[in-house]
């Protein structure tokens, strides 16, 4: 063990080599102070060579700056101030901060400065001061003159404090528009007040009604009443009293609102629904200055994390804002130690190369950056397609509500609806852009989510983009929802091909129909000799035309669990063959994962949205990336189009039930059934004929027939190992044979 002297030692030694090793602070140099003192003798000689030679001096400035002096006046001095100030700032080196720091209002503060600058000139020329600058400034009317200086004055407050004069503008017409509002309408009954969210425009003025015509109760739904308007307990009472409408009443009267316009488009005898049906929802205005805090926020995270970065630009959208960062540089530095005269040693650091900050190090903080942010979560898109800048999607504390109405009419939306009828408005992105996509380009449509995510409220807004524009001859629907109460307010519609399938076992028929539909699709196409439908019915009109046929499923993994094989094998047969005879899939889940969206779903479905899901694992299967599982919910959504190379986060539109109301019962009071096309439960397809318990005959009943006769004992597992076939197709082969064998012994 060390005795205390020898501790002793060693702490005054490790002490000693710590003051070694420390690094000694830079002290100023001598060159230093001999440049000070250089620039010092120098401003001292010009000065004495000024005062020396000032009689000289001051002649030559009066026979050169004579006519000078005289145009400008005591303006000049202003002049000579602007100037020192701008070299001052030159000479301080504040210039290039100041250009920073009043990025978006240098040029009102310079211009504002200068209005200033003119007043005083002007406030010059009437003292006789200011040269004939300042006589051309005020004029030669003193009234005139004063007032283009208060109008100077005005335009210098207005330049350099912009919003400080909107705010007072705004709030002085505010106050002056008060007394003028008109009075408030007289009380009327709740029954008869038109229910509307906060904000939203009013629908337009109804007709008068007659004595006894109550107005239709669709047009007012619970779920977008004004939640400041409570009704009175009497009309609370009388409501509850009423009894419920007729549908057919409600139907004409919703026609005799908005079908009996004569402003309505009409197709083959159909009049198609105006825009007016689609309810308009308010846009929420998010403040500038909570962006730029934001944006102030990730620079100063990110530096703390030595990622040089700077926001660039700015989107704000309904649910989320994309800010765009650009890296910045990792610069490598040199340190060069050198020696005066007098032995001391300074260190100067010299940039030896610099190089991009890697999107790796941005991506990898996104933990951290939702911390300082205070937000839930974050999503980093590395980088923007089409740009060079990293998007970091920071959920908005509010968020806003996407109509259907305010993406159809947007200039996107319609551009897609001049050369397809197929238009499908989606949503509006980060940057508030709105998204719509073609579904005879897509051709088919995958949508997944978990529960309440919005896959619902999406299939809804898709079939009212359909409705909007096209008629029972353009179009049919075959809708099956094992759900039993998304799809089913849909059921009285012309446009359908047959009811709402609500029972999994007549949906396999119809998906078995829907096979034998395109194939004989197909044969009419090769008989005219056209290539696809478009083809077929250029110049048809009326029945002549063969619709467009699209199929919706609410919810797939239900489909599979009755008959995975069937259901595989029909669904991508129709997603790979049915484009070109007009058959378009939407197919809708809750659960995506490899046992319901299998490889083959996958491979056939290019164009697929995914809303919330639960884990990285679900996003990864529907999309083949993560990210779903950071989404916010309640129409959130990544798209990922055929022609992208990822997907895009939009908002997706919401559609309420009082607009599905409307729209079906517009459609409802057209209805002709002499025009509709025959439906699925009315035909006999052909895998009818020859069915035993609704099998179908299968090819090869009759090889096993033969086999039968041919060996006394027939197994399931015998019908595999000699007609190549898996189990359950032999399955049914056997009891078929089996049902045959009993009839033939009865």
């Amino acid at each position: 063990m060390a005795s205390k002297k020898d501790r002793i030692k060693f702490k005054k030694a490790s002490r000693g080599k710590n003051r070694v090793a420390r690094p000694q602070r830079e002290k100023p140099s001598s060159g230093g102070s001999l440049r000070w003192l250089w620039r010092l003798t120098l401003t001292t000689a010009i000065v004495v060579v000024l005062f020396w030679q000032q009689e000289a001096i001051t002649s030559w400035l009066d026979d050169i700056g004579q006519g000078t002096v005289g145009f400008f006046g005591w303006g000049l001095a202003l002049i000579i101030l602007v100037v020192l100030a701008i070299f001052a700032f030159i000479w301080r080196q504040q210039l290039a901060e100041l250009s920073r720091r009043w990025r978006l209002h240098l040029w009102n503060l310079w211009l504002g400065t200068a209005a200033f600058v003119f007043v005083v000139w002007g406030i010059l020329a009437f003292l006789d001061l200011g040269g004939q600058f300042g006589q051309d400034i005020i004029g030669e009317d003193q009234a005139g003159g004063i007032l283009r200086l208060v109008g100077l004055v005005v335009l210098g407050i207005i330049l350099v404090a912009p919003h400080f004069i909107w705010r007072l503008v705004k709030g002085l017409f505010s106050w002056i528009g008060q007394p003028a509002k008109a009075p408030p309408p007289r009380p009327i009954r709740e029954e008869y007040r038109p229910a509307q969210r906060p904000g939203m425009a009013r629908p337009p003025q109804k007709a008068p009604l007659s004595k006894g015509m109550e107005p239709p109760a669709v047009l007012v739904p619970p779920e977008i009443t004004r939640p400041d308007v409570k009704p009175e307990p009497a009309v609370a009472k009388s409501q509850e009293a009423k009894p419920e409408q007729d549908l057919k009443q409600v139907a004409q009267e919703v026609w005799q609102k908005y079908g009996q316009s004569p402003s309505l488009t009409v197709v083959d005898g159909w009049s198609l629904p105006p825009i007016d049906i689609l309810d308009h929802a308010q846009e929420v205005e998010f403040s500038d200055a909570d962006n730029i805090k934001r944006s102030q926020l990730i620079e100063e995270a990110l530096a703390s994390y030595g990622v040089e970065a700077r926001v660039v630009q700015i989107n704000a959208g309904p649910t989320v804002t994309q800010f765009g960062i650009e890296p910045g540089w990792d610069r490598r530095v040199k340190e060069i130690k050198e020696k005066d005269k007098d032995g001391r040693t300074s260190i100067s650091k010299k940039e030896v190369s610099r190089t991009r900050v890697k999107v790796e190090r941005i991506t990898s903080l996104a933990n951290d950056l939702a911390l300082a942010l205070a937000s839930p979560s974050i999503r980093i898109e590395a980088p923007v397609p089409g740009k060079s800048i990293v998007g970091i999607e920071v959920p908005n504390a509010t968020s806003g509500v996407v109509s259907l109405r305010g993406v159809i009419e947007t200039n996107a939306f319609q551009k897609i609806l001049t050369r397809s009828s197929l238009a499908l408005g989606l949503g509006k992105g980060a940057g508030g852009e709105a998204i719509a996509g073609d579904l005879d380009k897509m051709p088919h449509l995958l949508i997944a989510g978990a529960t309440g995510s919005g896959k619902t409220v999406c299939l809804n807004a898709i079939i009212c983009c359909l409705l909007l524009d096209n008629t029972p001859n353009d179009i049919k629907l075959i809708m099956i929802d094992p759900k039993r109460v998304e799809l089913t307010p849909y059921n009285s519609l012309p446009h359908l091909a047959s009811p709402v399938i609500v029972d999994v076992q007549k949906a396999l028929p119809a998906l078995r129909w829907l096979n034998q539909e395109m194939d004989r699709r197909y044969q009419t196409l090769a008989t005219v000799g056209s290539r696809n439908i478009a083809a077929f019915n250029k110049g048809k009109h009326g029945d002549d035309k063969m619709p467009y046929t699209v199929l919706v499923i609410d919810e797939l993994a239900d489909l599979m669990m009755a008959g995975f094989d069937e259901v595989e094998h029909i669904l991508c047969r129709l997603a790979q063959l049915a484009r070109a005879v007009g058959i378009h899939l939407i197919v809708a889940t809750q659960r995506p994962s490899v046992d319901v969206v299998t490889g083959l779903i996958k491979a056939n479905f290019p164009t697929r949205i995914s809303f919330a899901v639960t884990s990285q694992v679900d996003s990864r299967t529907i999309l083949d990336i993560g990210g779903a599982e950071k989404l916010l919910g309640r129409g959130d959504m990544l798209y990922a189009p055929t022609e992208a190379a990822k997907p895009k986060r939009l908002q997706g539109c919401y559609v309420s039930d009082a607009e599905v109301e409307r729209l079906v019962y517009f459609w409802n009071n057209q209805k002709r059934e002499e025009a509709l096309a025959p439906r699925i439960d009315e035909l006999k397809p052909q895998w009818e004929a020859g069915t035993k318990d609704g099998y179908p005959d299968d090819s090869l009943l009759e090889a096993a027939r033969q086999l039968a006769r041919e060996h006394d004992n027939v197994s399931t597992s015998f019908l595999q190992r000699r007609l190549h076939i898996g189990y359950p197709r032999a399955a049914r082969i056997m009891d078929q044979l089996n049902e045959e064998k009993d009839e033939g012994e009865e």
